[in-house]
């Protein structure tokens, strides 16, 4: 019997096997392993677990399940609350999630939420299980645009509710970030993905996609002339930022977006697909992100020696601890506390090098960061061919721009209540169009607040 103290280890690919393919880094618990871990659960009458998880899945109640081997009932007792398991285990940042709230957290290590939660969507996939659907429809018509965590959610809850669910998706494959941002080592495509949005459409969802919202059609002619009762746009954040800084216009400088998007949803990194992609011999990638650890990670499994550029330190890191760990591990330098200032350029028009300057953490901002102020006569050049900007994305206006009484900020995000209600009468919001890019369950948990507004705003119709 294993220490109800400490949790059962999961197995990894060897960092320097993993570091050479696009293979999945976590291989999961076993069903022994699963329900070993799911022991040590204290069943607590009053689960702070649940209060830390944006989607509020019944935690206790699919682990208890998970303790009596009955991995069916597990994963219908999760499927209520979440349209994609499979992926929350996989990238949800638990840690400061549901984990964080463990009770059994406070003397040993919290229960392994996430990697539960994974076992059980992993079991259900390959022994074909699939959620519950409706019993009827309701006669009611919502549209819902864009297919990535927040769209999938918002039209997985209202399916349930009888709802007859249409997604419009802009790009040729359905998943949005899930499947052109998140690598594929820390999420298969053809796998999880595909069978996470399979299970969508097992609800009765349709998906619609290269339907360009603002250009194919508009939410205006979606509610006027097609009949839409209600709209929920969970378009996301595509819209990458730059620094403004000389050089940036040089080739061999990417957005993290379109890197990603080439090597995830174009598969640049399998040899048998032509889409081109900039390997690099010496890559940097500048940010701190999860969406900087997977450019870079990405470009090290490309052949690249690949530098982290980040004007904060460690503990500043917004990635995730799990993230920043796997590509110490796997061999990436990080330049912590250092920023650029120029893209140095050959005659060629190619990257030659990056000017960077040392930075120091000063007094803390009013988010209570410690901003990072300029060691003088500290500039130095980084030795590289490859730029890769990870400095975070914006909602891109095109919906806004085209829909009339739509309010945005001036980020270009959706203005929207709590419950996701925007300015334009029974068109809701959520996710990164909403708060610019964050994470998948965020973006979830605003799908499915949003799902239950509609619903509440057509039951009033």
């Amino acid at each position: 019997m294993a220490d109800p103290m400490t949790r059962i280890p999961v197995a990894e690919q060897d960092p320097k096997v993993r570091a050479t393919n696009f293979e999945e880094v976590c291989l999961g618990y076993s069903k022994e392993e699963a329900m070993e871990e799911a022991t040590r659960c204290l069943k607590c009458k009053n689960p702070q677990c649940r209060q830390g998880c944006p989607v509020s899945i019944d935690i206790p109640g699919f682990i208890s399940k998970l303790q009596e081997g009955d991995i069916k009932e597990a994963y219908f007792t999760i499927s209520k609350y979440s349209a994609l398991p499979a992926v929350c285990g996989r990238v949800c940042p638990q840690e400061s999630q549901c984990e964080a709230k463990c009770v059994r957290g406070i003397k040993g290590d919290a229960i392994s939420i996430g990697k539960l939660e994974r076992f059980v969507a992993d079991w259900a996939r390959e022994n074909n299980v699939k959620p519950v659907a409706a019993d009827e429809k309701n006669g009611k018509k919502v549209a819902v645009i864009g297919s990535g965590p927040a769209g999938l959610t918002c039209a997985g809850d209202l399916a349930k509710l009888g709802y007859d669910v249409t997604i419009f998706e802009a790009l040729h494959k359905a998943g949005g970030v899930l499947s052109y941002g998140i690598p594929e080592f820390r999420l298969p495509k053809n796998t999880v993905v595909a069978s996470e949005i399979e299970n969508v459409r097992a609800l009765g969802v349709k998906i619609e996609t290269n339907v360009i919202i603002g250009k194919s059609t508009t939410i205006d002619e979606l509610m006027d002339e097609e009949g839409f009762d209600a709209v929920f746009i969970g378009s996301g954040a595509g819209l990458p930022r730059f620094m403004g800084i000389p050089g940036e216009n040089a080739n061999g400088v990417f957005s993290a977006n379109e890197y990603l998007t080439r090597s995830n949803l174009m598969k640049a990194f399998d040899d048998s697909y032509a889409t081109p992609i900039v390997a690099g011999k010496k890559v940097a990638v500048v940010g701190g992100g999860n969406v900087a650890m997977d450019a870079a990670r990405t470009a090290l499994r490309l052949g690249a020696e690949v530098h982290i550029v980040y004007r904060r330190g460690e503990e500043e890191l917004p990635a995730r601890v799990e993230e920043v760990h796997h590509a110490k591990e796997e061999g990436i330098i990080f330049n912590l506390l250092t920023n650029p200032t120029e893209i140095l350029v050959g005659e060629d028009g190619c990257v030659t090098g990056m000017k960077c300057v040392e930075m120091e953490l000063g007094e803390p901002d009013e988010s209570g960061r410690r901003s990072p102020v300029v060691k003088e006569g500290s500039d130095f050049v980084l030795d590289v061919d490859t730029v890769i900007m990870s400095l975070g994305t914006s909602p891109n206006p095109l919906i806004s721009s085209t829909t009339k009484g739509l309010e945005t900020n001036r980020r270009k995000c959706i203005v929207a209540e709590d419950n996701g209600a925007t300015t334009k009468d029974g068109v809701f919001a959520g996710g990164d169009a909403v708060t610019g890019a964050a994470t998948v369950i965020l973006a979830m948990g605003a799908g499915k607040t949003a799902a239950q507004a509609i619903d509440e705003y057509l039951q009033g119709k």
